[in-house]
């Protein structure tokens, strides 16, 4: 195990703005943990976006590395659950929030946290997935679960071109669902229909007439990633018995709405949590993603970057300027 590491170190000196540097830093340097593991991949969503520029709402103490993902070996376990160099992928609890995340080559963490790399990826697919992609597979999920067949009608996924978004729109496609992408970025309809849109339309779309208290019947199910006023008026557009989940707050996270979708329509809203995702269905969600589910757009869904190239694409996340998914190549 090397004696220092590269990672993002992301800092306030004496109460000022929010600096990022890569920085070397040692084990102990890191939290307590059982595990400790050698990352070589990570990726990048908005919510480390927000915690390597200081958010309070993700991460309040520092100095500290972000990433909510990390793909990697195992260089230790004191619990015994994992042996010295079998391949691991951590997503969720508190990775990259309060304990030094995926933007550091190692982290220890908990043993509990760590899931053993699903046959059919290697680890820069899983972090292709990454948590969005989890995400995305979970709202699948929650779809099927809930009776949305293939052969319902029209899909809507909202904030089409993002993390989740994007994801969404390939794994609905591949299942032979009709998925309508919404999107603020007309110029990325190409690169959605490539996913397997048979629609794009601008999220104005999905917006207009918001101030109603019921929409004309459109959406059978709906993967919203947005939040507000576009998951608003998705609800009111959905069809009888229609499912709506909802993962994003990009828009808002305020819902103006009244109970008319829900008890006329039979309506369902399902939130959406990949966070503290019970292990029983994180795992089943994985093992989909590197089997059935799998993906061939991956190389299509991702562009790579550096540790050294991360703070360019920080900025451009937060500035709504990037589609799909980014992948941190950490070696």
């Amino acid at each position: 195990m090397p004696y220092t590491f590269k990672a993002l170190l992301v800092d306030q000196p004496e109460q000022k703005r929010f600096t990022r540097n890569l920085v070397e830093r040692t084990l102990s340097d890191l939290p307590e943990g059982e595990l400790v593991v050698r990352v070589h991949w990570s990726s990048l969503n908005y919510k480390d976006a927000l915690s390597a520029t200081g958010h309070p709402g993700v991460t309040r103490h520092f100095p500290h590395t972000p990433g909510i993902d990390a793909a990697g070996e195992v260089v230790s376990d004191a619990s015994g659950c994992f042996r010295p160099g079998e391949k691991v992928i951590v997503t969720g609890y508190d990775l990259g929030m309060e304990t030094d995340g995926g933007y550091g080559q190692l982290i220890r963490i908990p043993a509990a946290w760590a899931l053993p790399l699903p046959k059919g990826l290697s680890l820069r697919d899983a972090m292709v997935y990454g948590t969005a992609g989890l995400t995305a597979a979970l709202s699948v999920h929650a779809l099927t679960s809930h009776g949305i067949r293939p052969d319902a009608g029209e899909i809507l996924v909202t904030g089409a071109t993002g993390g989740v978004g994007s994801v969404a729109v390939a794994l609905l496609a591949k299942l032979g669902y009709r998925v309508t992408a919404a999107t603020g970025k007309p110029e990325s309809a190409a690169f959605l229909t490539r996913l397997g849109a048979s629609l794009v339309i601008a999220r104005e779309e999905v917006t207009a007439n918001v101030e109603r208290p019921m929409l004309k019947e459109r959406w059978h199910g709906v993967i919203d990633c947005v939040g507000g006023d576009t998951l608003a008026a998705a609800i009111k557009a959905t069809r009888y018995g229609g499912v709506v989940t909802c993962c994003g707050l990009v828009g808002s996270a305020e819902l103006s709405l009244n109970v008319y979708p829900f008890i006329l329509r039979g309506v369902s809203l399902l939130g959406i949590d990949s966070v503290q995702c019970p292990l029983a269905l994180r795992t089943a969600v994985w093992n989909r993603l590197g089997g059935e589910w799998h993906l061939s757009q991956l190389d299509e869904l991702a562009e790579e970057c550096s540790l050294e190239g991360l703070g360019e694409k920080i900025d451009a996340i937060l500035q709504g300027r990037l589609q799909g998914r980014t992948v941190v190549k950490l070696d």
